[in-house]
Parts: structure tokens; C-alpha cells; sequence
């Protein structure tokens, strides 16, 4: 591959202005070791910095309430602590040229009553996602949740408000609203988990409500071109979601909807799962969507360097995020520019905390030094 990769090229529109097209995804990775919840500059500000060579930064999922928290040492977002922690983040990724977005997060049904002082997570309706959460002591069966009312949705969606000004006064660029992978406004989207029978539920049109209820209220605090949504329409079998009939024209109608708004992009992932046999799934999502969308098409889930090219080339989307490659390669970019091999990361370090398996990685100079 030469140097005018299609990944490497800069991309300006929609109030992005990235150095190029390759995008380091959210990932939480349970680093977030103290009482408060906060990210730190002796963990979080180097292991973002390190990446500020990608287009763009999405951090790992940071929760927008108590109420939202679902996994052990993940950041949040809704206190002066968490703000303050941040600030280190952003600033450390701005010193390196880098850009950077919060990933705003609540996960719904997939947490436990251990996080919530014994009460039960909220969720669009009292059905148990039969999942694991990962809490302080360990794995445990998710437990069938409290089906919200109108004030905790009405909550919730100040929730998110609050997290954005937050996010603003941590200095992050951007944020994106994590509606994807079974969390919460999934649980939403989804017939399986909205059985609703209230403006909320129902219709396709009443079970996007409560994301556009969120979205017009994160606008009131960031601009919308400095908006992100992340879904994944296939997602099928895990995370407590089972596909129908009605989930992807519940997609097509929330995405093609976004055209109304400004933003930043729609951040859409390849099905998780083999989905062809399924007659209502769609195996390809960008392809699919592509032609739905008229802003920013983000796209991820198993590119490699040769078919991120080759996405960007087609035109099925305009940026790619990258996941587990940016665990072991904080270098991603340079690696591609120099068609370097990658390096492998270690899947029992993802989520343990402190530095192994998080600081460690070497750039492909590092290596070549050892």
C-alpha cells in the first residue's frame, strides 16, 4: 500500500476537521481504580495520549449518573471529580495535536443491584437481559430490572444534558450517545426489552422517542456538529437483544430521521454475529446504510488496514474505528503509513487495571529499539 491510502487522508466536513480517517473506538477498560470513578493522569492522559496520532479519540464509555454505571472501574461523567479527571485526558491529547470524544453511557438492564446500593437497574421494561455483569465480586446473572417511569426517563434525559455540559468543561471536542450494543437506548429500540405500552413503547416511531428526547437535549448544551450516535443494528443474540422483523426498519427510520440534524456522524457496527441466516437481518450494514445517510457514515467491528481502505474507497462509509488494534498499537497510524505488522494484544489484560496490558505496548520505534 503507498502513502495516499484513502485511511490517511484528511476529512473535513460536518464540523470535523481529522488528520486523517482512522478512528480509535471505544473501549472500556477498567482503569478507572479509585473511589470517585474518575479517570487519572498517571493512567487515562498517557494511554489516550499515546493514540493522539488517530483522526479522531472516542473514549471508553463514561456514565452520566449512579444510575448508569453497569461494570466495575469504568469513568463517569456527572461529577466535579470526573470533570477535573478528564480535564487531564483532554488536555494531554490536545498537547499531541490529537482530537477527542466523550462516549456518553447508560447501560439499562445489563447491570446488577450491586452497583445501585441493592436497588434494581432501570430499564424500558422489567425483562431480565439473562446476561453477566461484571461487579466488584466478580461475574453475576443480570436480575430483572425496574421498568422505568415517566420521571426516570424525564431523569435520565437531564442525565445526559448534564453530562454534556460536563463534557464541555472538560474540554473534550465532541461527545457521542452510545445507542448501540444492548445498553439502554438499545433496550429502547428493541421489541425484546420494550414492551411497553405508553408513548415510549410500541410504535417504531415511540421507541425512538426517548434518543431523540436525549439528543435535542445534549444539543442544548454542544452543538450538534459536535454530535455523535453509535448503533448497531444487528446486533443479534448477545447483550440481551434478539432481532425481529421490526428491528432494522427501527433503524432505518431512526437514521434516516438523523438527516434533520447536523451532526458530527452516526458511528454504525458490522454485525457482531453471523446474521445471513436470519431473513430480516442485514449482513452489511455500511452498505446498507450508506445510501440512507447523507452526514459522516463511521463505521467498525474486525477492519483490518485492507479493508478499511477498501470502505473508504468504496464509499460505504467515510471513516473507520478501530478497537482492539488500538489496545496493543498506539501507534496505529504510523504503523499503516509504514505498513508495518501489528502488534498482538493480550485479552486477559483488558479490563484488570493499572498498567499491564494498558501502558506497555510498545510503538513499532520502541520495538525496533529494543
Amino acid at each position: 500500500m503507498n502513502k495516499k491510502q484513502a485511511l490517511l487522508q484528511p476529512y473535513n466536513k460536518n464540523g470535523l476537521a481529522l488528520k486523517n480517517r482512522v478512528v480509535m473506538a471505544p473501549m472500556t477498560r477498567g482503569r478507572a481504580l479509585n473511589d470517585d470513578n474518575r479517570p487519572t493522569g498517571e493512567l487515562h492522559a498517557p494511554y489516550y495520549a499515546e493514540r493522539a496520532s488517530a483522526g479522531l479519540i472516542i473514549t471508553e464509555g463514561s456514565q452520566v449518573s449512579e444510575d448508569a454505571v453497569g461494570y466495575i472501574n469504568t469513568p463517569g461523567i456527572y461529577t466535579e471529580e470526573h470533570v477535573n479527571g478528564w480535564k487531564k485526558v483532554t488536555k494531554a491529547v490536545h498537547d499531541k495535536g490529537g482530537t477527542i470524544y466523550i462516549q456518553l453511557w447508560h447501560v439499562g438492564s445489563m447491570s446488577h443491584p450491586d452497583f445501585h446500593g441493592g436497588k434494581l437497574p432501570l430499564a424500558p421494561s422489567a425483562i431480565n437481559p439473562n446476561e453477566k455483569s461484571f461487579t466488584p465480586e466478580g461475574f453475576k446473572d443480570t436480575v430483572t430490572p425496574k421498568a422505568m417511569t415517566i420521571e426516570d426517563i424525564k431523569t435520565t434525559v437531564e442525565d445526559f444534558r448534564k453530562a454534556a455540559a460536563n463534557a464541555v468543561k472538560a474540554g473534550f471536542d465532541g461527545v457521542e450517545i452510545h445507542s448501540s450494543n444492548g445498553y439502554l437506548f438499545h433496550q429502547f429500540f428493541n421489541r425484546t426489552t420494550n414492551q411497553r405500552t405508553d408513548e415510549y413503547g410500541g410504535s417504531i416511531e415511540n421507541r425512538a422517542r426517548f434518543f431523540f428526547e436525549v439528543l435535542d437535549a445534549v444539543k442544548q448544551e454542544i452543538p450538534e456538529n459536535k454530535i455523535g450516535a453509535r448503533f448497531n443494528p444487528s446486533l443479534h443474540g448477545s447483550f440481551g437483544s434478539t432481532m425481529d422483523e421490526e428491528t432494522i426498519p427501527t433503524f432505518d427510520y431512526i437514521i434516516k430521521k438523523l438527516n434533520d440534524y447536523d451532526l458530527a456522524y452516526i458511528h454504525l457496527s458490522e454485525p457482531f454475529s453471523d446474521v445471513s441466516d436470519l431473513p430480516y437481518a442485514v449482513s452489511e450494514i455500511a452498505k446498507h446504510y450508506r445510501p440512507l445517510y447523507n452526514g459522516t457514515l463511521m463505521i467498525n467491528n474486525g477492519f483490518d488496514q485492507e479493508k478499511g481502505n477498501a470502505v473508504i474507497e468504496r464509499g460505504d462509509a467515510d471513516l473507520v474505528a478501530y478497537g482492539k488494534p488500538y489496545i496493543s498499537n498506539p501507534d496505529l497510524v504510523e504503523r499503516f503509513e509504514g505498513n508495518h505488522p501489528l502488534a498482538d494484544w493480550d485479552q486477559d489484560t483488558f479490563y484488570t487495571g493499572g498498567v499491564k496490558g494498558y501502558l506497555d505496548y510498545n510503538t513499532i520505534e520502541e520495538a525496533q529499539e529494543a
